[in-house]
């Protein structure tokens, strides 16, 4: 066992650290040490079958029933590269501006642990299928680019599942062999705010791309971390620590500050920070030592000799190109220029390919943007929010959305009606016409109805009406809103406003 295997990093002992070893420094004098942050991501992909077998990659059968001798490692048995898998890795590696390797290799990761069957992993080690890419992310208005080190492919482990009850482990290897991508990252990040928004744009692209589903509690995606201190201004990098079992944007944030400040309390002491691999405990809120970090020499690569070499011609590239979709900035920028969204809008809207398609079917039926965001903003998110469901398993189709503010604009209904149809839309998914004519919620606009409602709020609030014309505005509101509920929301709000200032003016 590594001398510091299953060592805890208490948070008690973090207590009294000062909050400037995790905030951004960007080269800032006045703190002591800068942050340099790495991710690797691994990204599950959407093939139907695995990377070197025809086995299926569908998520949730039973254990070990997607399984067959070569994805097992048997003896005699050859893999076959899936041609999608490297059709989806060049899709990634052109939307993050890398440049594409024509000719790769993949090599033998060799290791043993129990979800290993062959006892080595299929991956490229030397010559990776692309290098040298870049995103852009924004944390708190400011726009950075993080390079992108390599885009490798590889195939994924089998998954353990522990007893609870008894010290035994069993080994589920459905998921041996399901292809995945690895992105890596250059040391560019400065901050947990800044690795969270580059895991997140980086999620964003991966399903517009419709190459992976981004779950990270499902483990289609997942991230490693590699953090180190320097003092700012020092140019050579700190000791690094990798942390794994990160499973959301929160918790790689939360794990990256708590681990930040664990070193920054090290040299503060003058004490070496140990190269190793941690694990995140979050219900614990504390980082756990689980091993000595290997070195690439310790995993033994060698080139696969099961496995051709990759040639990648120019011509299969811009095939691929040309059929790549609008990625989240191009359709961000679109949002802005074409709609006249604010871009804060723009970036919700486009937060989701899904999302996304469903503004702007319902821009297309009812063509008011700025309203129609609003209401997918404020009503519709707020409901998908509280059900924790996607765009995806909306019950109300954009074109009902559209119809219902199409009522609105009419005067059909007024706002707050509006907001009781939208209401039972959701809970029922049925249409908003059906809705108002079956519970008779169409609003009242004859002038004289309403005069009548409100000469008999006048004459109830004498103390309300005398306030008002002492100059309290605010009682206002209050006459409005009586109006309103005597005719249970439906009188037209402008008619209503308009004869309480006539009537209290006079």
């Amino acid at each position: 066992m590594h001398p510091h295997a299953s060592r805890v990093h208490p948070a008690e002992t973090l207590a009294r650290l000062p909050t400037d070893h995790f905030r951004k420094s960007h080269g800032d004098p006045s703190m002591p040490y800068e942050t340099v942050i790495g991710l690797e991501i691994h990204a599950q992909l959407l093939t139907r079958s695995k990377i070197f077998c025809g086995c299926s990659t569908t998520f949730g059968a039973a254990p070990n029933s997607h399984t067959c001798p070569v994805c097992l490692g048997m003896p005699g048995v050859l893999p076959v590269l899936n041609r999608k898998v490297v059709e989806f890795t060049i899709r990634m590696a052109l939307a993050t501006h890398c440049g594409i390797a024509p000719y790769s290799q993949f090599a033998r990761k060799n290791y043993f642990y129990p979800d290993l069957p062959k006892g080595y992993q299929i991956s490229q080690y030397e010559l990776p299928l692309a290098r040298s890419g870049w995103v852009e992310v924004v944390t708190e208005g400011v726009s950075r680019k993080i390079r992108i080190h390599r885009i490798h492919m590889e195939e994924d482990a089998g998954k353990l599942i522990h007893d609870e009850f008894q010290p035994l482990s069993y080994v589920d290897f459905n998921r041996t062999g399901v292809p995945l991508i690895e992105i890596v990252s250059e040391p560019d990040i400065r901050s947990p705010e800044e690795a969270a928004a580059y895991l997140r744009t980086l999620r964003e692209i991966l399903r517009y791309l419709e190459i992976c589903d981004g779950n990270m509690e499902e483990g289609s995606m997942r991230c490693d971390a590699n953090v180190s201190l320097r003092p700012v201004g020092e140019e050579k990098l700190g000791v690094k620590t990798e942390l794994k079992n990160m499973n959301s944007f929160r918790n790689v944030q939360r794990a990256l500050e708590f681990e930040i400040r664990r070193q920054g309390a090290l040299l503060d002491r003058g004490e070496p920070v140990i190269q190793e691999t941690l694990l995140w405990d979050a219900s614990r809120g504390v980082t756990v030592s689980m091993r000595g970090k290997e070195e690439a020499h310790d995993y033994r690569y060698f080139p696969d000799p099961d496995l051709v070499p990759i040639e990648v011609g120019e011509e299969w590239v811009e095939a691929i190109r040309r059929e790549l979709p609008e990625l989240p900035d191009a359709r961000r920028e679109r949002f802005v220029r074409d709609y006249g969204l604010p871009a804060y809008d723009a970036e919700v809207l486009t937060s989701s390919k899904a999302l996304a398609v469903y503004f702007e079917k319902a821009a297309l039926a009812f063509p008011q943007p700025k309203i129609v965001s609003n209401w997918i903003m404020s009503e519709l998110m707020r409901e998908l929010k509280r059900d924790e469901r996607d765009i995806e398993e909306c019950p109300v189709p954009p074109e009902s959305l559209a119809e219902l503010l199409q009522l609105m604009e009419k005067g059909t209904v007024s706002g707050r009606i509006a907001k009781t149809v939208f209401d039972e839309m959701y809970s029922t998914g049925r249409k908003p016409g059906e809705i108002v004519r079956e519970k008779g919620l169409v609003q009242v606009t004859d002038v004289s109805a309403i005069e009548a409602i409100v000469d008999e709020v006048i004459a109830e609030s004498p103390g309300e009406v005398a306030g008002y014309r002492a100059g309290k505005d605010k009682l206002f509101g209050f006459l409005v809103g009586q109006v309103m509920k005597k005719s249970k929301g439906k009188a037209n709000p402008k008619v209503v406003n308009d004869l309480l200032r006539s009537k209290l003016s006079s």
